[in-house]
């Protein structure tokens, strides 16, 4: 049905052994006090633009607190998690009993899906979506209930919730979805939430939550306040830049945060502890890696509409556009030219994801995919 990440970039391989080309591109430059503070990556090729990073973390203060701690790499971490864990309660304005810290996300989305339904229960999900949680329930015994986006690339939660039975016992939601980058309406989710909540669990995945454009957009957690049977997951992997040092954490209501704790895998380390604390507060490189994701994402949308080529409104760090041919074929062509783009999300074949990357990146890929389908 798909490919998985690691797949896909394993398949990258198969296209190896090629010059790669890195002249002749106009880009905006970083001053070098803001190399300094907001880390870019060195620009090499192949770019990768296929799995959604923040190319500008870990900033210097995250990195700096990581160093001075790396004398606590002797400690088991269990006994350092609390001022993280009072970090994270106090922002999301809940409890510390309401939080489970994970590392990364992908590790509460796995150990819900089969903590729910590993024993042959039911999943409930669109597609195409994040597949961690189904793909490794599968693994375990769930039964997956696939419901199709709608005609506008949406969840279609009036399907879902009809659907709804006492098999389900998962329903999973990835808002803003990826790899379509959309939004669902505030009234709507909210009320498909709380409805279905009164019948089995719900899951709302809001990894790209800190990339909505509208400061009024709820976030699920505010069901997890009414006391609502509803998980919602986050990861610091994104605009905090943290994708390597694997920190996520849930928020759901305190009976049901007990027992996701009881199956945490990995627990997070010292230093995803620390640099987690530091990230929460650097405020600045936030609204750095907001403003410059805003400024990659746009020069993308223009690029596509020069080629006259659809794309979705996106509230996340990446471009979902029709590349009118099968995204393999296209994945081979800018390879060729030096960049890696995202895998196929079937059904969607002909449909591309493209993840926001330094500005330099972006310049590159447009002069690419230019080049390629102008």
């Amino acid at each position: 049905m798909s490919l998985s990440r690691r797949e896909w970039l394993k398949s990258a391989s198969l296209f190896g052994g090629i010059t790669m080309l890195t002249g002749g591109v106009a880009i905006g430059k970083l001053s070098a006090a803001e190399v300094r503070k907001f880390n870019p990556r060195p620009f090499n090729t192949p770019i990768r633009l296929g799995s959604n990073e923040n190319p500008y973390g870990p900033s210097a203060q995250v990195r700096k607190v990581m160093m001075d701690n790396f004398d606590m790499g002797c400690r088991y971490p269990w006994a350092y998690n609390a001022p993280l864990r009072d970090m994270i309660a106090k922002k999301e304005g809940v409890t510390p009993d309401h939080i489970v810290l994970v590392a990364g996300s992908t590790e509460g989305l796995k150990i819900t899906g089969i903590t729910f339904a590993g024993r042959g229960e039911e999943i409930i999900s669109g597609l195409p979506t994040f597949l961690s949680m189904m793909e490794y329930a599968k693994i375990w015994g769930a039964d997956i209930n696939w419901v199709p986006l709608d005609k506008n690339l949406d969840y279609d939660l009036d399907e879902i919730e009809k659907r709804v039975s006492a098999k389900t016992k998962l329903v999973f939601l990835c808002n803003p979805n990826n790899p379509t980058g959309k939004l669902l309406p505030a009234q709507k989710v909210m009320d498909f939430c709380e409805t279905v909540s009164e019948k089995t669990m719900v899951f709302s995945d809001e990894a790209y939550y800190d990339y909505i454009e509208d400061p009024n957009y709820p976030s699920m957690v505010e069901l997890v306040k009414k006391g609502k049977n509803v998980i919602v997951s986050r990861t610091l992997s994104k605009v905090y830049g943290l994708a390597g040092i694997r920190l996520g954490y849930m928020v759901a209501k305190p009976e049901i945060a007990a027992k996701l704790n009881e199956r945490v895998v990995a627990n997070t380390n010292i230093m995803a502890i620390e640099a987690g604390k530091a990230a929460l507060e650097d405020d600045e490189f936030y609204q750095f890696s907001l403003d410059k994701n805003l400024e990659a994402r746009k020069m993308i949308e223009s690029t596509l509409d020069q080629l006259q080529l659809e794309y979705l409104p996106s509230q996340a760090n990446f471009v979902f556009f029709n590349a009118k041919q099968d995204v393999r074929k296209l994945a081979e062509k800018m390879y060729a030219k030096g960049v890696i783009i995202g895998r196929p999300f079937p059904p969607l074949d002909e449909w591309c994801r493209i993840s926001t990357g330094t500005i330099e990146e972006v310049a590159f890929f447009n002069k690419a995919l230019l080049e390629t389908l102008g």
